[in-house]
C-alpha cells in the first residue's frame, strides 16, 4: 500500500469511526472467509460495517477523532464493527461471538467512553433506538386509546337507554 493509499484509507477510517454509535474490536484469527462474511452481511443488514484494517491505520485514524482511547485493543489480526445506533454493532458481534469460539471480543468504544469485553456484551443486552422508539410509541398511545374509550362510553349508554325505552314502547 502506498502512502497516498494510506492517507486515503485513513481518512475514510476517521470519518466512519468518527460518526459511530459504538465501535467493536475483536480478534478474528482462525475464522473463515466464509464465517467473516457471514458476519459482515449480518453488520451491514443491521445498518452497521465491518472493517478488517492494518492496526497502525486504524490507530492513526481513532486519534484525529473524539472517540475514546482504544488504540490499546489493536493488536494482532483485529476485526472492527461499528454503526451510528450505539447497540446494533455490539449486538450482533456479540450473537456472533457466543456461536463462534474462534471470534474473540477485546472491546471497544462508545463515543468517548471505552468499553471492555464485559460492557460491549451488556451494551448487546439492551434494546436499539427503533425498539426503544416502538416501546415509546406503544406507551403513548395506550393512554389515547382509554381515553377514547371511556369518552365512548356515556354516549353509548345514553344511546342504549334511548333504545330500550324505544323498544318497551313499541311493545
Amino acid at each position: 500500500m502506498e502512502r497516498a493509499e494510506k492517507v486515503e484509507a485513513v481518512a475514510m477510517l476517521q470519518q466512519a469511526l468518527g460518526q459511530a454509535g459504538s465501535i467493536v474490536v475483536a480478534h478474528n484469527t482462525g475464522l473463515s472467509v466464509a464465517e467473516l462474511t457471514d458476519l459482515r452481511v449480518q453488520v451491514k443488514q443491521a445498518g452497521g460495517q465491518l472493517k478488517v484494517a492494518k492496526n497502525r491505520l486504524v490507530k492513526l485514524a481513532l486519534k484525529q477523532t473524539e472517540t475514546a482511547d482504544i488504540a490499546d485493543l489493536f493488536t494482532g489480526p483485529t476485526v472492527i464493527a461499528y454503526a451510528e445506533d450505539p447497540v446494533v454493532a455490539p449486538k450482533i458481534v456479540a450473537k456472533f461471538a457466543e456461536k463462534n469460539q474462534k471470534y474473540v471480543v477485546l472491546g471497544g468504544a462508545m463515543g468517548e467512553t471505552a468499553l471492555d469485553a464485559d460492557r460491549v456484551k451488556a451494551l448487546a443486552t439492551m434494546p436499539s433506538l427503533d425498539e426503544l422508539r416502538a416501546t415509546l410509541a406503544g406507551m403513548l398511545k395506550q393512554p389515547a386509546q382509554r381515553i377514547a374509550t371511556v369518552a365512548q362510553a356515556p354516549g353509548a349508554q345514553i344511546a342504549r337507554v334511548l333504545s330500550a325505552y324505544a323498544e318497551k314502547g313499541a311493545a
